[in-house]
């Protein structure tokens, strides 16, 4: 076996129950689920019980599924599965970041609390929202894009696979050119056009936020959706990385493309679902990818990585 990199899951992501399991039957679980309800209170409850509408609030659904991907990052270290490098899916990133130990478990989670008010706040002066497209190179979508004053390229995927922000009435329009140029287009439940200039305001609040956070050197590499390679170690490049994020695109395909020229051969995707899974597998069938959400797919990666290494 060459090297385990995790890898965290991002906004929407978030399901009803998530996490639940798991917590009822690993105490490691149980005391990260603890922690994060001392720091936000009834974070559990909306982990395991909230609607699906509930959860999917930003101002909810960024510090449920950072707890969720640290708790399950965290038994797999109980068990004795550590990763050689992390990244994260936008705000998997503070989970990766916080598991590599440059931030606290709980000072991660207050910075994925404001984050998620901020973006919440930036969301609600717009009538903005995000489009997959599929089907599609980057360079026609990027063109189609172009066509458009309010709509901008924000995730790259995998291969034929980038999700548009915008303005949402230049987003229908913009879905007729998909079509036309052949590909496919599926609005997202989303509240807002994250990644985009739209979350400029954000971004600059969060920035002050960051000021005030303590940020140590990462102790393994972590990768950054901004520049799809791995953060140097200095608290100020953190904050300025950070900040960034939130209001420009990620670099998904080329952070993966990168982890695997680095050694990676196995991948794990940490949090709940499974849609960093089926994109990594787009971007690559020599790799071996697992997840970890509840007790199954828990037992089942460990017993693939121990009986591989």
């Amino acid at each position: 076996m060459g090297k385990i990199a995790l890898v965290f899951a991002g906004q929407g992501a978030q399901k009803p129950g998530m996490g639940k399991e798991i917590a009822e039957n690993s105490r490691t679980a149980a005391e990260i689920i603890a922690r994060a309800d001392e720091i936000r209170p009834g974070t559990s409850r909306q982990c395991f019980e909230a609607s699906q509408e509930e959860l999917s609030q930003t101002r909810n659904t960024q510090p449920c599924v950072y707890t969720v991907d640290f708790e399950m990052a965290a038994v797999l270290a109980e068990n004795g599965i550590r990763a050689d490098m992390v990244a994260g899916y936008s705000l998997g990133e503070l989970a990766a970041l916080a598991y590599s130990g440059a931030l606290t478990f709980e000072e991660g989670l207050r910075l994925v609390e404001r984050r998620g008010m901020l973006m919440q706040k930036a969301a609600d002066e717009w009538d903005t929202g995000m489009v997959a497209v599929l089907k599609l190179s980057d360079e026609t979508v990027e063109k189609i894009c172009e066509r458009y004053d309010g709509v901008f390229p924000v995730n790259f995927n995998c291969q034929g696979q980038i999700t548009v922000a915008g303005i949402r009435e230049q987003l229908q329009e913009l879905i007729t050119d998909v079509k036309e140029a052949g590909g496919l287009a599926r609005i997202l439940e989303v509240s807002g056009a994250f990644h985009s200039p739209f979350m400029s305001k954000a971004a600059d609040s969060f920035a002050e936020v960051l000021e005030e956070t303590q940020i140590d050197e990462p102790v393994i590499p972590v990768f950054s959706n901004r520049t799809s390679g791995i953060y140097g170690g200095s608290a100020e490049e953190t904050r300025q990385l950070l900040v960034q994020q939130i209001s420009n695109p990620i670099r998904w395909q080329k952070i993966i493309e990168n982890m695997i020229t680095l050694g990676a051969d196995t991948f794990v995707e940490v949090g709940p679902g499974t849609a960093l899974t089926k994109m990594i597998k787009r971007i690559s069938k020599d790799v071996e990818m697992l997840h970890v959400e509840d007790l199954s797919s828990l037992n089942e990666t460990i017993e693939r990585i121990k009986n591989n290494g």
